[in-house]
């Protein structure tokens, strides 16, 4: 999150030859161009944990079709589009059948919820190097392991983790237009 953050970028993004620092247009092409295709990938991460606890959630195995039930879980239970294949095929899809993934896979997209949720908290400040905010979040993260890890992050947030800062990384989240009688009177 921080090494792209302007002020960051602008101490150490600096030209190998004529020495000039990176310009203000090229870092805002550098954070659109991380929201490219973000709806599709999004899309197909999501289905890959969906079908992930589908599986982990039958009671039976028998004669089990694994492109049927894959098929069934996304396309007509999830509504998903045929435009959007599912990232892994679960006759291959090691991952979420070995080294303790098992219906875990959804992590990957939790585990990002909290990560830009947690950077959300020095954005909210205003500067994003916020002393104060880091010396919280230090201590979040070297408490680990000693207590339960959702009441550490609570007290670091004051609330429950929002996925809206992960939406608007991504692209994928506008702020909603406020109500006719929120907006300021002239």
């Amino acid at each position: 999150n921080w090494a792209l953050e302007k002020e960051l970028l602008k101490s150490y993004a600096i030209h190998h030859r004529n020495s000039n620092i990176i310009s203000d247009n090229l870092i805002e092409k550098i954070h659109k161009s991380a929201q490219f295709n973000q709806g599709f990938m999004t899309t197909e991460l999501l289905a890959a944990a969906l079908v992930d606890l589908d599986i982990h959630s039958l009671e039976k195995f028998d004669d089990l079709d694994l492109a049927t039930f894959e098929h069934n879980a996304l396309y007509k239970k999830r509504g998903m589009i045929s435009e959007i294949e599912p990232r892994y095929r679960l006759p291959y899809f090691a991952h979420i059948f070995a080294g303790g993934y098992s219906s875990g896979y959804y992590f990957y997209t939790w585990a990002e919820v909290l990560d830009k949720d947690a950077f959300a908290a020095f954005v909210e400040t205003g500067d994003t190097f916020n002393r104060n905010t880091a010396k919280a979040f230090r201590k979040l993260l070297s408490s680990g392991g000693k207590r339960d890890g959702m009441t550490l992050y609570r007290e670091f947030r004051g609330g429950e983790p929002s996925r809206i800062p992960l939406l608007k990384a991504r692209g994928l989240w506008n702020e909603p237009e406020p109500k006719p009688e929120e907006q300021p009177t002239e």
